[in-house]
């Protein structure tokens, strides 16, 4: 009799016996390490900040702590998306190098060089907070204007609950959660996140309101099937014009931090959040740098195209944004609002072949 596998308690591979295998508890353990998780399936979350900032600090501490371990020993469960997750480490590492390389070296100058130095140095640190700032808002520019006027959010996270291979012989219930977006790939995207499953509600739910919003009217047969092409077209033109707009902002961004009058913030700034007179006198210096040099920025120095580069530059960007959800809306494969009425003139005759 041939009995199923899951009904086999010891099964082997590796010529290993009961003396040589790891002890019951491992597998125990690993059972209550699952129970853990927040999540036992592929589950799709609420696109908000507080699921933002979680999702974002989990996959930070796991980008430090977990994920280099696991490649370090080479474990067989290290996979693609924590290779890429752990990119955000040497970037920040990188943007603190940037900010530190210049100011760190002031204290070798002399007093005139010193004097010189240190404001290029500082405007090149807020230079580099203003670019990851600037760069990581911009994309809501895209973003949120698709979502109102199409339906089609393009940020939607999801959690996806992993089976890890095993790596000792009595391993089992080895689990991991991934955070991944329903569009995160254009071809590909994760559909059956979109659908209501035993909920009472109607399954094609989400592709009916999207439908809507495009024009294609309500009580569609198979909205899944004619929403789905649309949304695609949309998530195409939304990820080029996001890629165009963002470098554009972010270089606003260092351009603002470039200006002169944030020298006036940089004599008073304190990191000191203990004393409450001096963190509010850095708000407020903060606050009047902002504006004045922003108003700097915009109407600009000197003659000619040096005077007028900062208009030019944040017109760039705001047409980038512009243009870019223009472009969006124009979806070629959406319905025409002309009837059968403006087509068709009744007092003619036709014949159909």
């Amino acid at each position: 009799m041939i009995l199923p596998i899951n009904s086999a308690k010891n099964v082997y591979f590796a010529g290993k016996n009961s003396k040589t295998q790891v002890p019951e508890k491992t597998t125990e353990e690993n059972k209550e390490k699952a129970k853990e998780l927040p999540y036992s399936e592929d589950t799709l979350l609420k696109n908000n900040f507080l699921t933002r900032t979680r999702i974002g600090f989990d996959k930070f501490t796991n980008a430090l702590t977990l994920y280099p371990a696991k490649g370090i020993k080479g474990s067989r469960n290290s996979n693609f998306y924590e290779f890429l997750t752990m990119g955000s480490v040497p970037y920040i590492v990188g943007s603190l190098m940037l900010m530190s390389v210049f100011n760190s070296a002031n204290k070798h100058f002399d007093v005139f060089s010193k004097s010189k130095a240190g404001p290029i140095g500082r405007k090149m640190a807020l230079g580099v907070l203003f670019y990851g700032i600037a760069k990581q808002i911009s994309k809501s520019f895209i973003s949120m204007p698709v979502k109102t006027m199409t339906g089609v959010d393009l940020n939607i996270p999801y959690a996806k609950f992993v089976n890890e291979h095993p790596e000792y012989p009595n391993d089992s219930d080895i689990t991991s959660i991934e955070y991944h977006k329903v569009f995160e790939s254009v071809d590909f995207p994760y559909w059956q996140m979109l659908y209501n499953e035993d909920n009472g509600k109607p399954r094609n739910e989400y592709f009916d309101k999207v439908g809507k919003k495009l024009g294609l009217g309500s009580n569609l047969n198979d909205s899944d099937q004619e929403v789905k092409p649309l949304i695609k077209e949309i998530l195409i033109k939304a990820k080029t014009a996001t890629n165009l707009s963002t470098y554009l902002w972010a270089a606003t961004g260092v351009a603002l931090a470039f200006q002169e009058p944030w020298e006036n913030f940089f004599k008073v700034m304190s990191f000191k959040f203990w004393d409450k007179a001096k963190i509010t006198k850095s708000a407020i210096a903060f606050k009047d740098s902002l504006v004045d040099s922003a108003k700097a920025f915009y109407h600009g120095e000197g003659r000619g195209l040096q005077k007028h580069a900062g208009k030019i530059l944040l017109g760039a960007a705001i047409a980038s944004s512009v243009l870019g959800v223009i472009n969006v809306m124009s979806i070629s494969g959406k319905p025409s609002k002309l009837s059968a009425g403006d087509v068709i003139d009744n007092k003619e005759k036709y014949v159909v072949n």
